[in-house]
């Protein structure tokens, strides 16, 4: 593959893991050095430079090996030291639990990335292999590996403009995370394979003929839409199989910009253009530097197809991403700073440094992973892409942290609208600003963007911080009067020693906690001047009543299932937004007089909520009690006779009480729509439920349904 090449430093590496995973075996039985084999092999596939070929060889030696990175930088320098110190995940810290290893890892990992962008190159490979041999692995790590690398991995390869790894991950992750909707797919795609490759065959024969006839030079493929990008929009439009425009798909590779655009006039000659589904992203390119004009037409026999039109440059950028541009033999590191591939990084490295929390850094990570969809303009022309359903606010935002702040109104096209109005393709947007001006709460419920949602979040927090702190000194000072404990004669180092045994740093961040009504004074003053304030006595009851739970409060069905890590009665309640139930991950946020609302950690609501670590709290769900919990259902099927009688069976078969059930008829798609609330135990039935309604023929989508807020 390279003959000029000197190969010793790659047989160094090669020996030097050999001998350090000398007797190592995968999970499947395999020695263990296929694996840094076949990652190696994958990075030379894309052409990488020798130290991230090391890296490749090298990358676990310090993680599952007695390796260390000093030994590392020893014998092959600090290039390949930092590669693989960066690749090497936490596993051997002491932290509180996976997911914290998990975020601190891939928070590593990112930082080593605005560094040396073959980190991530390294990463991408390391898990494609993995996701290609996940089979051998035991199926609760197969599904945590699958949902990372959904969530994560795919994503970022997105990012950086890698599509054909970003498909394949997609895909692997696709086939476990979703087996039956997968192989139903893929059931289908085979069985209208032969009729796709003919009508294929001839759309293809007739394009290269009109282009010939025009003398534009091309190389024209086909392909049928992958698997999980189908079942992506099948759920997210509600819509059939044979309503995806771009199922089918020609792609029409050139020599040139303008053999694009004349081809693209070829083919509007030929077939009819779908009204809405033409994109020119060579005039405005994706913002992983993606370029390709997209046109959806009506094809022959009716048919719909999509048609891709690129330049040979375009086309290896579009496959390869940022991998196509390595320059090892320039000595650089990869793309230049200005890359916009890698200036997303930059930004997302800037907000987590200040983001204490790894289940707020995990969550807010994946949203701003999301591919960008829409492309707004400034007055003067500048193009910001944001997600889609982005607001004017995470466009101020986009342009500066003290436009999103100050910002009191927004012209979209000339014409006022409110700041939740969710911005299109092409929209000119003027932001309205005013000196002083401070951003609401109620933005953090509307914004798309990891940006906007940190920046209001940082300014809420502050000025919060500073109310609370200043009503938790008053509060304690006054419940000090009301029991004669002056504090001022209390030294600091005590004040401080006290503030310590309740989790806090500094006597400002307990006065914080006081104000937000984590603790109460008197707990505080006990501590801190024993005797003077007596513990307070709480009265034992008059007879013991084993067979009955404790005595109700307020919302006192949903209090005795939830409880708050190492502290009694504080009165809690399940958040009506998310409904969680026994068995899902939940998270506790402290509430000014109405105790502690528990959310599920997947929650749309809690990143909103969680602009303040301070106010959330550890909770868990309390000892196993008789307690059900109702759960919303919105089914879509086939409108046919005895579905409704085969769901209810299943149900019935789950032993599962059916509290309300409404069906819908008569949708466009010839399908119906059942509305129906179940009582469920725990999460495990909830998916047994799922998988049960799932199997029945023509369900073709289940969601839970949660109350919006």
């Amino acid at each position: 593959m390279r003959p000029k090449e000197d190969l010793a430093p790659l047989e160094h590496a090669y020996r030097f893991a050999a001998d350090r995973h000398l007797g190592q075996t995968r999970v499947s039985g395999e020695p263990y050095m296929t694996h840094p084999l076949l990652v190696t092999r994958q990075l030379a596939d894309m052409n990488m430079d020798m130290v991230c070929l090391q890296t490749g060889l090298l990358h676990d030696v310090v993680e599952d090996t007695s390796a260390t990175i000093e030994e590392v930088r020893k014998e092959f320098g600090d290039e390949v030291a930092r590669c693989v110190d960066g690749v090497t995940k936490l596993s051997k810290l002491d932290l509180a639990s996976r997911e914290e290893r998990q975020a601190e890892s891939v928070r590593k990992m990112l930082l080593a990335m605005v560094n040396d962008i073959r980190v991530i190159l390294v990463k991408l490979a390391d898990r494609l292999h993995n996701m290609r041999t996940l089979d051998s692995l035991p199926e609760e790590k197969r599904l945590r590996i699958a949902q990372e690398t959904m969530d994560i991995y795919a994503p970022i390869a997105h990012r950086l403009g890698m599509g054909k790894v970003r498909s394949e991950l997609e895909d692997l992750a696709f086939r476990y995370l979703e087996p039956e909707a997968s192989e139903g797919l893929l059931r289908e795609f085979e069985a209208a394979r032969p009729g796709n490759e003919a009508f294929l065959n001839q759309v293809r024969h007739l394009v290269e003929i009109n282009l010939a006839r025009e003398g534009i030079p091309a190389r024209v493929e086909t392909r049928v839409k992958r698997a999980y990008s189908v079942f992506q929009k099948l759920k997210r439009q509600k819509i059939v199989l044979d309503q995806v425009y771009d199922l089918l798909a020609v792609r029409i590779i050139t020599d040139s910009v303008k053999n694009c655009y004349a081809a693209l006039g070829v083919i509007h000659n030929e077939w009819h253009p779908i009204p809405g589904r033409i994109k020119d992203f060579i005039a405005i390119p994706r913002p992983n530097l993606y370029q390709s004009l997209h046109t959806s037409v009506m094809g022959p026999e009716g048919r719909h197809f999509e048609v891709q039109i690129r330049t040979d440059e375009m086309h290896r950028i579009a496959e390869e991403g940022i991998a196509a541009h390595w320059k090892y033999k320039e000595g650089r590191r990869g793309p230049a700073d200005d890359d916009q591939r890698i200036s997303w990084l930059r930004q997302l490295v800037e907000w987590q440094r200040d983001m204490r929390d790894s289940g707020e850094f995990m969550s807010t990570l994946k949203v701003d992973l999301y591919p960008e969809e829409v492309y707004c303009f400034t007055p003067k022309g500048r193009v910001i892409a944001l997600p889609r359903g982005a607001t004017p606010i995470d466009f101020a935002y986009a342009i500066h942290s003290d436009v999103g702040n100050t910002c009191v109104g927004a012209k979209v096209n000339g014409r006022i609208v409110q700041l939740r109005h969710p911005l299109g393709n092409g929209d000119v947007v003027e932001i309205l600003t005013q000196t002083g001006h401070l951003p609401s709460k109620d933005w953090l419920a509307v914004v798309k963007t990891a940006r906007a949602r940190n920046k209001i979040r940082h300014v809420i927090n502050t000025t919060e911080r500073a109310k609370a702190i200043e009503i938790g000194q008053k509060y304690l000072e006054r419940e000090a009067r009301r029991l004669g404990v002056q504090l001022g004669r209390i030294p600091r180092t005590q004040l401080e020693a006290v503030a310590a045994d309740y989790g806090c740093s500094k006597i400002e961040d307990l006065h914080a906690a006081l104000g937000y009504g984590k603790y109460s004074a008197r707990q505080v003053l006990q501590k801190v001047a024993p005797e003077l304030v007596p513990a307070e006595q709480t009265p034992e009851p008059a007879a013991p009543a084993p067979e009955r739970p404790a005595a109700h409060r307020p919302g006192d069905d949903q209090d005795l299932v939830v409880q708050v890590k190492g502290i009694d009665d504080l009165m809690t309640y399940r958040a009506k937004c998310c409904n969680p139930i026994r068995g899902e991950p939940i998270v506790g946020y402290v509430t000014r007089g109405k105790g502690i609302a528990v959310h599920s950690v997947n929650c749309s609501n809690v990143q909103n909520l969680m602009y303040d670590v301070e106010r959330k709290i550890e909770v868990e769900w309390a000892r196993a009690v008789s307690h059900t919990f109702p759960v919303k259902l919105l089914v879509r099927t086939e409108d046919r006779p005895g579905m409704l009688s085969q769901i209810t069976t299943a149900l019935f078969t789950e032993q599962t009480n059916i509290l309300s059930l409404e069906t819908h008829g008569g949708e466009t798609d010839g399908g119906a729509v059942i509305d129906m609330t179940l009582e469920v135990k725990d999460k495990r039935q909830l998916e047994r439920v799922v998988s049960a309604i799932r199997r029945i023929s023509g369900v073709r989508d289940i969601e839970r349904v949660n109350e919006r807020t």
